[in-house]
């Protein structure tokens, strides 16, 4: 693995079993995202696209191949130290934003560190900058019910950066979002990478995939093409 890369995935294979039937869903996948690299992911629903994402990120341990992330072997890696890792090291945003809406907006953002056991005055810090950091922390004190979509989406982000991740990943972030909010939260990824912090976003939209710095596209669960964009810039519909 070269000293910059963020990502390292080898032959790697993946597929669902029904009874004696194996139904292949990823086939001798390798790739490598250097560290600060801003790359989308591409394809026809059913690629593979989101099962790739998964087992980047420690969510799908149920693969053959290697995968090393930040440097760590995630094959060698127990549930609680996988765990831990996922907590610590990689920030996930999902196009459902999975917040518990009966809790505050705060408490949302604050909930990795249920797992970190982090000091309470540090808790009600980090969960205040995270805020802040995606403009709502005036909204800390809210329920997450009574925000919109854009704001919803807005605390998920805060909460995938609560940890202050080396890693961010996203799947569909901005498939539930109107145009205008979308490009928003393009901007707010743009401003994140340019931070230092790499980003794979699954993505079926242009309006996300052309402001990428690189676009690796999947089909029958086979990367097809890998190429350094052109980015249209966070601004641009695409």
């Amino acid at each position: 693995m070269t000293t910059d890369a963020m990502i390292r995935t080898v032959g790697v294979h993946k597929g669902y079993r029904s009874g004696r039937v194996e139904t292949p869903v990823l086939f001798d996948v390798g790739l490598e995202v250097a560290g600060g690299e801003f790359v989308a992911i591409i394809g026809t629903s059913g690629s593979g696209k989101s099962t790739l994402l998964n087992i980047i990120g420690g969510l799908d341990a149920d693969y053959s191949g290697t995968v090393e992330v930040a440097g760590q072997d995630l094959s060698r890696l127990g549930d609680r130290q996988l765990s831990a890792f996922r907590n610590d090291r990689v920030g996930f945003i999902f196009q459902q934003f999975n917040l518990l809406e009966h809790l505050s907006c705060g408490e949302n953002v604050a909930l990795p560190a249920i797992f970190a056991r982090r000091p309470d005055g540090e808790v009600v810090q980090r969960a205040t900058e995270a805020l802040d950091r995606v403009g709502l922390a005036d909204r800390r004190g809210d329920l997450a019910a009574n925000l919109s979509g854009g704001q919803k989406q807005r605390v998920a982000i805060a909460r995938a950066l609560y940890n202050r991740p080396q890693l961010l990943l996203c799947d569909e972030p901005t498939g539930n979002l109107d145009s205008t909010t979308g490009r928003q939260i393009i901007e707010l990824f743009h401003q994140l990478n340019q931070e230092g912090m790499t980003l794979v976003i699954v993505t079926h939209e242009p309006r996300v995939s052309t402001t990428a710095h690189r676009v690796i596209r999947l089909e029958d669960g086979r990367i097809i093409d890998d190429d350094v964009a052109s980015p249209a810039g966070p601004t641009e519909e695409g």
